[in-house]
């Protein structure tokens, strides 16, 4: 017998094969036995919340209709195009937003069929999938990716998908790289039975659990703003006297680092919590813009030495205006007259009335008032200088301990 009549009476038209109806139909359900391959794993992209993974998916069954004695090989290799001839599960992936076969240089599917009925039935696919993120502990987090492999059509009464054995039913290319993520070796598959109004429908589902690596964004993110928020710091070593300087590279350092934030925001979604990017962002923030409110506190209050004097000098003069009121004398000259009238009460009077001292004391006290406020911002810069980066360090230790070492351990706890 030749194939192609092998082939004909097996499935073709002298057959009496049908492929609209399952095997062992009104009997027992269809046992699907489902591995899959992982040849490429892409980009896992957060603003749409998926990722890209390209797969050999392989589906094995067993078809009593397909069982054959006539001949001699243990299994046969089949062209593709034979698929639409045999009855086949219809799996589709639960999760998927995008899919495509490949068909170069021909279409990417095997089909083999053993002598016992059993179908081997494996394609190539590229799948966009969903994968809802937690990002509160971005970029230290760990995120878990789910693939759910489901029928369709089919419920629990005809057909049931299950994984191969443990060690075999989820494999990885050797050698298999993501740009920021490290693929964790273990992978918890499970079934994810679905219930619908239409009936109880078969699945199953692999979880990947992916690390994320901080290279990339200690680089880009948190080096450049430890960096603007040690330069904000070098005003206080300036003189305050240098209000141009002090005030641009603050300035500039506060516009940094607002650029800065908002960059790191860019390539996320729009979440409703606060990711710890964020609060590394804002301290960061913080600590920039009160080092240029900490200048505005030295300059206001090296400037007080000359409203106080201002004020004293006030006071002064009107009250020297007072005595001289009280105390002057009225000259009456005219018509070849001259006397003094003089006051009833000079008890008043004394020798400081019109001396010179006064002024010479004013000038003495707003002296002392200049150099004691001056004193005062200098003080300000100088505990700015410890406080600053002493506050800052303390923040550090803080940050990389609650997000590197405690929230990582309950993540990896997290079966």
């Amino acid at each position: 017998m030749s194939p192609s009549d092998f082939l004909d009476k097996l499935m073709g038209r002298t057959s009496r094969y049908d492929a609209r109806i399952r095997p062992n139909f009104k009997g027992p359900p269809v046992n699907v036995t489902c591995n899959i391959f992982i040849n490429s794993f892409g980009s896992v992209t957060e603003t749409t919340m998926d990722y890209r993974v390209n797969v050999f998916l392989r589906q094995q069954w067993n078809d009593p209709r397909l069982s054959y004695r006539e001949y001699p090989d243990d299994s046969l290799d089949l062209d593709p195009s034979m698929l639409d001839s045999i009855w086949k599960p219809d799996l589709f992936f639960a999760n998927e937003k995008g899919a495509n076969f490949h068909e170069v240089t021909t279409d990417n599917k095997l089909l083999r069929i053993f002598k016992n009925g059993n179908v081997l039935y494996s394609i190539r696919l590229t799948l966009i999938l969903s994968c809802p993120m937690d990002l509160k502990n971005f970029p230290m987090d760990i995120q878990t990716c789910t693939m759910q492999l489901e029928s369709f059509g089919y419920t629990m009464n005809d057909l049931i998908f299950k994984w191969l054995e443990e060690q075999e039913a989820v494999q990885v290319a050797e050698g298999l790289t993501l740009p920021q993520f490290i693929l964790r070796d273990e992978k918890d598959l499970g079934y994810c039975t679905k219930y619908y109004n239409t009936g109880k429908f078969t699945c199953i589902e692999v979880k990947f659990h992916l690390e994320r690596q901080m290279g990339y964004y200690l680089i880009q993110m948190y080096i450049p703003s430890l960096l603007i928020v040690i330069l904000s710091w070098v005003s206080f070593w300036i003189n305050m006297d240098a209000a141009p300087a002090r005030v641009g590279l603050g300035i500039t350092t506060v516009l940094t680092m607002t650029t800065q934030s908002a960059g790191s925001r860019a390539s996320l979604p729009k979440v409703s919590y606060v990711k710890a990017i964020d609060i590394w962002m804002a301290v960061c923030l913080v600590f920039v813009f009160a080092a240029l409110l900490e200048y505005a506190a030295v300059n206001f209050v090296s400037r007080q030495h000359k409203e106080f004097t201002r004020v004293r000098r006030r006071q002064r003069r009107q009250r020297m205006e007072e005595e001289l009121v009280r105390e002057s004398r009225f000259y009456l000259r005219g018509y070849g007259l001259g006397h003094c009238l003089q006051p009833k009460d000079r008890a008043g009077e004394g020798p400081d009335t019109y001396s010179p001292h006064p002024t010479r004391m004013l000038l003495q006290e707003g002296e002392s008032l200049r150099r004691r406020y001056i004193d005062q911002a200098k003080r300000i810069d100088t505990i700015s200088r410890a406080v600053f980066p002493f506050t800052f360090l303390v923040f550090n230790i803080f940050y990389w301990v609650i997000y590197k070492v405690l929230r990582s351990e309950d993540i990896h706890s997290v079966p």
